[in-house]
């Protein structure tokens, strides 16, 4: 999912290796069409939040991606990865947005 949203930010002003990369993701969703997601009951339904960021992670705007995702027993239920709207100073602040964005999603 990553990949696919990393690449249609440049959907409008695509060149060859941007082809190149649609391609190989192409050829990595045909070879994993045989894998599951196994879900089993869970002794106890406890809520755990996973979140990360990367630091000026777009060469474009350096802006930094944050993302997170939720489990809840054995099942992830909620999850997201988005490119921050705001350009950060610092790896730190990239985690403290990253961080509100997730205590936002749980809340």
């Amino acid at each position: 999912m990553f990949a696919v949203s990393l690449l249609s930010r440049f959907k409008h002003c695509c060149n060859e290796d941007h082809f190149r990369a649609a391609k190989r993701v192409l050829r990595y969703i045909k070879g994993t069409l045989s894998y599951r997601m196994h879900y089993s009951k869970a002794k106890y339904l406890r809520l755990i939040g996973y979140t990360d960021s990367d630091w000026a992670g777009s060469k474009d705007d350096l802006k930094s991606t944050s993302g997170y995702a939720f489990t809840l027993g054995s099942t992830m239920f909620c999850w997201s990865s988005k490119k921050q709207s705001i350009v950060t100073q610092s790896t730190a602040e990239a985690e403290y947005v990253a961080a509100a964005g997730a205590v936002n999603q749980a809340i």
